[in-house]
């Protein structure tokens, strides 16, 4: 709120006024939650379209960024994820490792031929891989 407020030269200390300037200001609030947020991309959050329209709005269309290089930066050791499967089989993947494995796929996946614009499908089930072949497969573009 504090940042907000800061942005709008206002003050903005309660959610009802942070909504209020969200609502009357998207393109400033947007770009602050892309600041706020620590988002990686390249471009400019500028360039907003249509943001009374839903569907239709278009946000920072002159920016890029890459789903999990966002997703995957700043995790370290600690849990990145907890699988509780059906059978009460628990898994623990750190953030090191789960960024090994996107890795390690992503480089079978771009030996494949996969690239930027590729459409990648599987039917896999709800469990750590899948996650991991999901972010191997946009961290290409894909």
């Amino acid at each position: 709120m504090a940042l907000a407020a800061e942005r709008a030269g206002k003050p903005i200390d309660d959610f009802r006024a942070l909504h209020a300037w969200s609502v009357g200001e998207p393109a400033m609030f947007w770009e602050l939650v892309w600041a706020f947020s620590g988002v990686t991309g390249t471009g400019s959050v500028s360039g907003h379209a249509d943001l009374d329209r839903m569907p239709g709005a278009c946000f920072f269309k002159h920016a890029e960024l890459n789903f999990a290089e966002n997703l995957l930066k700043g995790v370290g050791e600690g849990d990145a994820i907890v699988f509780r499967g059906e059978d009460k089989v628990e898994r623990r993947i750190g953030g090191d490792e789960l960024r090994r494995r996107v890795a390690r796929l992503q480089g079978a996946l771009r030996q494949a031929g996969v690239g930027a614009g590729d459409r990648v499908a599987a039917m896999m089930p709800n469990m750590p891989e899948t996650i991991v072949a999901m972010l191997a497969v946009t961290s290409l573009g894909a």
